[in-house]
C-alpha cells in the first residue's frame, strides 16, 4: 500500500541527517518529553530538523505506524529510528548517543 504520509516521512529522513518528530518546535516544544530530547541534542551541539506532529494529525498517527512506536518524540539518525525520550536520555547519559552520531558522520561537540 502506498501511503503518501509515509512517503513524506521517508523524504524528510532522506533529506536530513538527524530528524526529531516532536510535539511543538525546537524553539517552543509543546511537551516535556519533546523538550528533553531537544535539550539533549542542543547539549551535543547537533543540528537537526524538528517536525511538529501537532500541526498535522495524519502525520502524528502515521509516524507511530511507520516505526511501530506508540509515542512521540521520535529521533532518527541517518534514516534509522533511535528511540523516544527515555531511550535518547539513557543513550546520552551513557555517551552512546554521541558515539552513534559520530559513527554516522554527524558533528557533535566535545563534552564539556
Amino acid at each position: 500500500m502506498n501511503n503518501p504520509v509515509f512517503d513524506r516521512i521517508r523524504q524528510d529522513l532522506a533529506d536530513n541527517d538527524v530528524v526529531l518528530y516532536m510535539k511543538g518546535t525546537p524553539m517552543f516544544p509543546q511537551c516535556g518529553f519533546s523538550a528533553a530530547v531537544v535539550q539533549v541534542l542542543a547539549d551535543l551541539g547537533v543540528s537537526f530538523k524538528g517536525i511538529d506532529v501537532l500541526v498535522d494529525p495524519s502525520l502524528r498517527e502515521a509516524i507511530k505506524q511507520f516505526t511501530n512506536w506508540p509515542t512521540i518524540p521520535q529521533l532518527y539518525v541517518k534514516g534509522e529510528f533511535v528511540g523516544g525520550c527515555d531511550i535518547v536520555r539513557e543513550l546520552a547519559a551513557s555517551g552512546e548517543l554521541a558515539q552513534l552520531l559520530a559513527n554516522q558522520g554527524v558533528a557533535v561537540k566535545a563534552p564539556a
